[in-house]
């Protein structure tokens, strides 16, 4: 198997299961653990293994997190087009994810936080201050119901009568 092939296969088996043993992952792919070793070395080194993560439900523990999406629409910046400001807004600690969008919005950003003070002290106190931010729009989510592929709800039972002809 090529490397690149080796590293795709790495990376599409991890995406589902980050927690995979390295031994597992060599049998599942027909290689020694040292090459998947030097694979997964290579792939954090070049930054396509940004990171190794795990999906929490945080209802479940009993803890209150707040998540917003705030679309915001800027002025580029001259040689720099969005990229100055959407670096500028991911510095921020609460800030989970930026991203460059087609449409009527520049930049959405996601927040995560404990509280909706916390989001509206970021908004009012740190981003729209922000030279080149024109409007912001603040979205709350009220529910989870899958984030990075997993499913946040409790397996239905199925109450239906089964019939058969």
């Amino acid at each position: 198997m090529k490397p690149e092939q080796l590293q795709e296969e790495i990376v599409t088996i991890l995406q589902e299961n980050s927690r995979i043993e390295v031994q597992q992952l060599a049998d599942m792919l027909g290689v020694t653990a040292q090459a998947v070793e030097k694979q997964l070395k290579e792939l954090q080194e070049k930054r396509i293994i940004l990171r190794f993560g795990t999906v929490v439900n945080w209802q479940k523990l009993g803890r209150q997190k707040v998540y917003a999406l705030i679309d915001v629409k800027i002025t580029p910046q001259r040689g720099h087009g969005f990229d100055a400001l959407a670096k500028r807004i991911y510095r921020f600690p609460e800030v989970h994810s930026v991203y460059v969008m087609s449409g009527t919005y520049d930049l959405s950003v996601g927040l995560e936080v404990d509280s909706l003070e916390a989001v509206g002290r970021f908004v009012t106190e740190k981003l729209s201050p922000l030279d080149s931010v024109v409007s912001t729009t603040t979205h709350f989510v009220l529910k989870k119901y899958k984030e990075d592929g997993v499913i946040f709800d409790d397996p239905e039972n199925d109450q239906r009568l089964v019939i058969s002809p």
